[in-house]
């Protein structure tokens, strides 16, 4: 009887381990259903997302050539269709990259989009989409968090060989592991012509093409170019549909320099400012000297000259001083680069800004930062930006949280 009862308990007790084992494991196996159901969740979310940014203008269409707010978000160029998007909606993104810049004669700060030196894309932040209005507009505020990539495909590098007597420029195109053979070549060379530190210099600028070799290869020579001149040189390589851009330039003066700020995109308004203003607070007074012109990128990616009309050509930080800043009108919504020489004491240089974020094929990081986040889906479209080849990379990440409790 004894007996009996022991190995009743027994069997009672293996029975209630082994039905708790196996609700353990059967637990375990449904949250790793559920987390793996809403990474494909998450995944979906993350194609949906990359389409709706992609493949509509937004609501105002035309918003990003305006300075109002908007009601629904999309980067598409409205005069367009498929994955072909807007330089202009580009630039009133928020950059995720770089630290603001503030301004002290407008009490403004700036989203600050700076690569290679001195070209700049510089927004006021009362113009500028930050991420939380962006989540918000996509109805996923609290659900989801995403970070926007848009990166140039085609790479066009450009250096120096010869300094003078001629100067003697080596370009190489090419795409993602491949070279752009026989890919025709359109650039612009803007030379400035020194003209001591108390008058705004002169410049010349030559527009010609070139084509490359089977490498994606060029060499251009420039004869009347001295060690001491400052210039710039922008090139578009194109082959086939793909287009890039290259762009390589000469500045003398380490210190004293131009730094362009847009005040309204609507109305084309580009301040130009002292470097010391933003940056580098130097002597008790100091003036730079310049002249501003506009290159147009024509719809066969050639460049023209478009003159620009100042009332004053100088800039000047210090007390006393009755003009730290001066307004520029570009005169168009269709993209170029506003192209400033400029002339100081100490020497002279270049100063770009894109009007319209592709002709200078800046890249573009909004969003997010996926870097700490358990699990992130990603996906890609091949775009076009004003006609330039991008990638566009979308990352997206549950807000909602989840993982597999064993």
């Amino acid at each position: 009887m004894v007996s009996s009862t022991v190995d009743h308990m027994i069997a009672v007790t293996v029975f209630l381990a082994a039905t708790l084992l196996f609700i353990g494991l059967f637990n375990q196996t449904i949250q790793t259903a559920v987390v793996y159901q809403r990474h494909r969740a998450t995944a979906t979310k993350a194609s949906d997302l990359l389409d709706s940014m992609l493949l509509s203008p937004g609501i105002p269409v035309n918003w990003g050539q305006t300075d109002v707010n908007l009601t629904g978000f999309g980067l598409q160029d409205p005069e367009f269709t498929q994955y072909k998007i807007s330089p202009f909606s580009l630039m009133r993104l928020q950059s995720s990259v770089g630290e603001p810049l503030f301004y002290n004669p407008t009490g403004m700060y700036y989203s600050n989009v700076t690569i290679e030196g001195r070209n700049f894309m510089l927004v006021p932040y009362n113009l500028t989409l930050d991420y939380s209005t962006v989540t918000r507009l996509l109805g996923i505020n609290n659900t989801y968090g995403f970070q926007l990539t848009l990166t140039p495909i085609v790479t066009v590098s450009i250096q120096e060989t010869h300094a003078s007597g001629p100067l003697t420029l080596s370009l190489t195109a090419s795409g993602v592991g491949f070279p752009l053979s026989r890919a025709t070549v359109s650039y612009c060379f803007l030379k400035v012509k020194a003209s001591g530190g108390q008058s705004s210099p002169s410049y010349t600028i030559l527009f010609d093409s070139i084509t490359t070799d089977e490498t994606g290869s060029a060499t251009i020579n420039f004869a009347d170019v001295a060690a001491g001149d400052s210039y710039v040189f922008i090139a578009y390589a194109r082959l086939s549909g793909l287009i890039g851009i290259g762009y390589h330039e000469r500045s003398l003066d380490d210190e004293r320099y131009l730094i362009p700020l847009v005040g309204s995109i609507e109305d084309g308004l580009v301040l130009i400012a002292h470097s010391y203003d933003v940056h580098y607070f130097g002597p008790p007074e100091s003036a730079v000297f310049f002249n501003a012109t506009y290159v147009l990128l024509t719809e066969d990616f050639t460049l023209r000259e478009m003159p620009l009309t100042m009332e004053k050509t100088k800039v000047v930080y210090g007390g006393g001083s009755d003009q730290t800043f001066e307004n520029v009108t570009i005169p168009t919504h269709n993209p170029g680069i506003l192209i400033l020489t400029y002339n100081s004491n100490n020497g002279q240089g270049v100063v770009m800004m894109p009007w319209g974020i592709s002709t200078l094929a800046f890249p573009v990081v909004f969003g997010g930062d996926p870097a700490k986040q358990e699990w992130v889906a990603t996906d890609m479209r091949q775009v076009t930006v004003g006609g330039i080849a991008y990638q566009a990379k979308i990352a997206v990440w549950s807000l909602e949280g989840y993982q597999v409790i064993g």
